[in-house]
């Protein structure tokens, strides 16, 4: 009698026991978010001939048993094959480059078996993969391994930056900052690494003068540049450890000096009108709202429509009769504040808070520092893409393309979020156990 008892029991703990300390409380918020995100997309599509939503929960479906999949396995394997990793990333890359297909005046897709695949997405998971295995042991708090780090991403965002998808290149640059800084890196050098991008917005700015000052032909120097080049020549000084004739704090600022006259190059030879057209739209928001404005004064339209409570599912207005362009992908968001309003914006902000929450968790438990920068790398992302992805549907940042995980519509993506989800549930599965939460 007391055999038979116990044999449930012991087949119970049989088939559990591979997943039996992964955090679940990670893995169940974002399967949640990804059928809260299905009934999202079939609310914008129910007026049209299009059935996104049934595929959105058919490869959240098939990343869940991903995810399941990969967190059965020692993460640490990874470390073995985080140079192959690193090849296959870039050889895909190199791929769309020569067979790609293009739409929308980017090469970023490679059709396999009737799907396009966008390897870009897939990528991020590798940068994760290659810094985490360069970082775990020779940390970035000296600048010989800062600069190595450094110089193994670059080669993977310079093939995703030149596709174009500047999105999806911004997402890399994130996730580099967040695990170089986990990996002990000196703040100040973050802020050098960025600063020739701030400083090419700040040459171009002519505040407080009416216009930049134009030194020769289309050589501009604002006084906010001015200001700034200076100012990160100083914190070279102090961070660098080129100190003597001054080379730290003269090199940083010739280089912010260079990446603003750079900007100002791009802006005028290389950006496309298009996406000029959206930082011009941001910056003034009623510039041009039947034009490049449209999508993004739609959205806020939307949004606040809500008010506080929502039209309710199927129901908004807005929503129903498609007055949100590409509002199954980028602009998922409108579609929540319009049938939830502003509650329902807020207990979503709140689901992702708490996903990211145990992110960290998994990051500050794992039992080694691998382990740990996979997390934080999965961390940066999720936190990046969230942050830009709701800023642009309510008027805060530029439309840059940025899908939200697991809401938007997009196959490549959503299986590359369940494989990151899975990578750190297995350093949560195989982490020491902890006594308290």
């Amino acid at each position: 009698m007391l055999l038979k008892r116990s044999l449930p029991k012991i087949r119970w703990q049989y088939w559990v026991k591979p997943w039996q300390h992964i955090d679940w409380l990670l893995f169940i918020l974002p399967v949640g978010v990804s059928f809260f995100g299905g009934l999202m997309i079939l609310s914008t599509e129910l007026k049209q001939p299009v059935t996104d939503w049934w595929w959105h929960w058919l490869v959240a479906g098939i990343g869940t048993l991903i995810a399941l999949f990969i967190c059965r396995f020692r993460y640490e394997n990874l470390l073995q094959w985080h140079w192959v990793t690193y090849a296959i990333t870039n050889f895909s890359l190199i791929a769309v480059m020569i067979a790609g297909t293009s739409a929308k005046g980017a090469q970023r897709w490679i059709n396999i078996a009737g799907f396009n695949v966008q390897p870009s997405e897939f990528a991020k998971v590798g940068v994760i993969i290659t810094l985490a295995a360069l970082l775990h042991k020779n940390t970035a708090a000296t600048l010989p391994n800062f600069c190595r780090a450094l110089a193994f991403t670059a080669l993977p965002w310079l093939l995703v930056f030149v596709q174009p998808d500047l999105a999806t290149s911004l997402v890399f640059g994130s996730i580099v900052l967040g695990m170089l800084y986990w990996a002990n890196a000196n703040p100040g050098w973050l802020i050098l690494l960025v600063s020739p991008v701030i400083a090419a917005i700040l040459f171009g700015t002519s505040w407080p003068l009416s216009e930049p000052l134009v030194v020769f032909h289309e050589i501009a120097l604002g006084p906010l540049g001015i200001l700034w080049s200076i100012a990160m020549g100083i914190l070279a000084w102090f961070t660098l450890p080129w100190r003597r004739f001054g080379m730290a704090g003269i090199g940083a600022g010739a280089i912010n000096m260079i990446g603003g006259e750079l900007g100002i190059f791009a802006w005028n030879h290389i950006l496309r009108d298009y996406q000029k057209a959206r930082l011009t739209t941001f910056l003034r928001p009623d510039q041009d709202i039947l034009g490049a404005g449209y999508h993004q004064h739609q959205s806020r339209i939307a949004i606040g429509a809500g008010e506080m409570w929502g039209w309710g599912l199927f129901k908004g207005p807005m929503t129903q009769l498609n007055f949100v362009p590409e509002q199954h992908t980028d602009f998922i968001f409108s579609a929540v504040g319009e049938e939830f309003g502003f509650i329902g914006c807020l207990v979503v902000l709140f689901i992702f808070c708490l996903i990211c929450w145990r992110l960290l968790h998994v990051a500050q438990t794992a039992k080694d520092n691998f382990g740990s920068l996979l997390a934080i790398g999965v961390l940066s992302m999720i936190v990046f893409q969230l942050i830009v992805n709701v800023g642009m549907t309510v008027g805060l940042a530029p439309v840059a393309g940025i899908p939200l995980p697991w809401m938007s519509y997009g196959r490549s993506a959503m299986l590359t979020n369940f494989m990151a989800l899975g990578i750190v549930e297995s350093v949560a599965n195989f982490r020491q156990r902890q006594k308290y939460y």
